[in-house]
């Protein structure tokens, strides 16, 4: 999700911005509260940015049923970045124009990572929707909430799975250059060191490549048993399809980039037993009559996440008694529990996820064949 697509044009869906600017100008926004949506919305993560669209949209719609907030009405106000860093920023200089306060996204951790110095300068508060890229909060800005794990999370379980279940054995790490990916497959090895189990080889299989029999071939030389792999679903499966093809059948464990139809698709039955570690969230909201985004098997994996973070927002609002984003983010960081469409969820100091005891951050499931003969991981818990 992290390597930057090509420059795609800026734009806004539903001239929502110009209507902003309208209403600001007009004196109209006093009974209004608006959220800001930066999401890849064209470009190759277009199916994740039209569900976050979908969750946002069904969030404000919901929530402005139920009475709004503080008396005042929600308004999503959606805008493309396409997944682009640069874009990002000018997605979120022109929500900084507007006077938008909060924002849900950017969604890509490249863009992210660009994007919310721009955010922090403008005194914008940011809940991110698809990155646990750890470097994102690690600086502790006032302004930055996640509404999925920290991946150093993902990394830890990943690492400690491995180190039990393939005690032994010669483990190979593969990321895809994104940050994303080599943070998941860093996070791996540090778990692997320190448990006295170093990686047997640390290779590289970028996003969009379409064939790996040299990576193969350099991992069939390192003897590997087990593959780590950081990063999505298309290159995992060119991995594994290039695994077997090479006569290795080597297990594979991956993280939630692992979560789409890509995946069993285009590895072919050596996908099953692919372990992955992820967040134990709803998979699939309610379909909505009238709804502007398609509902496809991409957009349901991310909508919930959408939605969870227009609640978040909304309760930070409701909380601090005030849109004002200073006083919504010091609510947040208070650690007190918000309730969404994922659980109850608290911010610690750096607007990570805190840890509850009662529901674990990252669990780990593994694709199975089901009995009409399709491949699917829900509800295959694999035991840390």
């Amino acid at each position: 999700m992290d390597m930057p697509p090509p420059m795609r044009r800026f734009r806004l869906t539903h001239l929502a911005l110009g209507l902003a600017a309208f209403a600001l100008a007009s004196g109209r926004a006093e009974a209004q509260v608006w959220i800001g949506l930066s999401a890849p919305l064209s470009g190759p993560d277009a199916a994740f940015g039209q569900g976050l669209r979908l969750g946002a949209e069904q969030a404000v719609a919901d929530l402005n049923r139920a009475g709004g907030v503080n008396g005042q009405r929600l308004v999503l106000v959606a805008a493309d970045d396409a997944g682009d860093g640069k874009q990002a920023v000018s997605v979120a200089r022109r929500f900084a124009a507007e006077r938008v306060g909060l924002v849900v996204g950017p969604f890509n951790a490249w863009a992210a990572g660009l994007a919310l110095p721009a955010y922090e300068e403008a005194g914008i508060v940011a809940v991110l929707t698809g990155s646990g890229f750890p470097a994102l909060t690690a600086k502790g800005a006032w302004n930055v909430f996640r509404t999925v794990p920290n991946d150093g999370e993902q990394g830890a379980l990943a690492g400690a799975y491995l180190a039990t279940r393939h005690a032994g054995q010669r483990i190979g790490l593969v990321h895809d250059k994104s940050p994303f990916g080599r943070g998941l497959a860093e996070d791996v090895a540090r778990v692997l060191k320190a448990k006295g189990q170093p990686e047997a080889a640390f290779e590289t299989l970028a996003r969009g490549e379409r064939e790996a029999s040299a990576l193969v071939a350099r991992l069939k030389r390192a003897r590997v048993d087990v593959v780590y792999f950081g990063g999505l679903a298309a290159e995992a499966a060119v991995l594994l399809r290039g695994l077997r093809e090479a006569g290795m059948n080597v297990a594979l464990v991956g993280s939630d980039g692992l979560l789409d139809p890509a995946f069993p698709q285009g590895a072919g039955p050596g996908a099953e037993g692919t372990v992955m570690t992820l967040a134990p969230e709803p998979r699939r909201l309610p379909d909505v009559k009238g709804a502007k985004a398609p509902r496809t098997p991409e957009a349901d994996a991310v909508a919930a996440q959408g939605y969870a973070a227009v609640e978040v927002l909304r309760q930070g609002v409701e909380g601090a008694k005030s849109t004002e984003a200073r006083a919504v983010a010091a609510f947040l960081r208070q650690g007190r529990p918000v309730r969404t469409v994922l659980g109850d969820i608290a911010y610690d100091a750096k607007g990570d996820l805190r840890a509850d005891p009662r529901r674990p951050a990252v669990i780990l499931q593994v694709w199975k064949r089901t009995p009409d003969g399709r491949l699917d991981y829900a509800g295959n818990d694999v035991p840390p």
